[in-house]
């Protein structure tokens, strides 16, 4: 019973990991609201950006926790991680995606916060602020945009663990999640995979 809980958080953290989709969401819906900052607009856009990386954290925090206990109690056993190219490969995938989430909240969203903490609702837009904050929201998007695509890869190899897809299957799926990722970062998605 332990071990299917564990499968279950596993699989639930992963979920859970969309961040990247719904911030370049959130993203794609602010940019229809025209290039001109808009203080409550924007702070409201970048407070739930931002407040994202922590439950990312604890979502990532809970897949490595689980995967560890999962191969420690389950059929596999720890070597797996070295023996199986599946495990390895989601691990190295994780670990990428804790680090460009590090990178992202404490280079890119804190230099995105120094530029528009200083305002509130009825300051003086400074001049130049967005063509200030473009090049980091930019950065941030084309980061999202890489780590979904990384999301949806381990994912695929997810379902592989204990039997693998043959190789076309793998080059086609993962095909299909670039595309799906650079669909996400061009447009609001609005009918999900439509």
């Amino acid at each position: 019973m332990i071990y299917d809980i564990l499968k279950f958080l596993h699989v639930i953290g992963f979920v859970f990991m969309s961040v990247p989709l719904f911030n370049l969401i959130i993203v794609n819906e602010r940019a229809l609201m025209g290039p001109k900052f808009t203080y409550p607009v924007d702070r409201y856009m970048e407070n739930i950006i931002k407040g994202g990386v922590a439950r990312c954290f604890v979502f990532q925090a809970t897949v490595l926790i689980t995967g560890v206990f999962l191969l420690i109690l389950g059929p596999l056993g720890i070597e797996a991680l070295w023996r199986n190219w599946v495990l390895l490969a989601k691990t190295l995938l994780l670990f990428t995606l804790m680090g460009l989430l590090s990178y992202v909240h404490l280079r890119v969203q804190s230099q995105i916060e120094a530029l528009i903490a200083p305002l509130g609702a009825d300051s003086p837009v400074p001049e130049g602020l967005m063509e200030r904050l473009k090049p980091c929201r930019i950065r941030r998007k084309k980061l999202a945009t890489f780590c979904l695509f990384l999301v949806i890869t381990a994912i695929i190899l997810g379902l592989q663990v204990y039997g693998a897809f043959h190789p076309i299957l793998n080059i086609g799926l993962i095909t299909l999640a670039a595309l799906f990722a650079r669909r996400a970062n061009k447009t609001a998605v609005r009918f999900g995979w439509f």
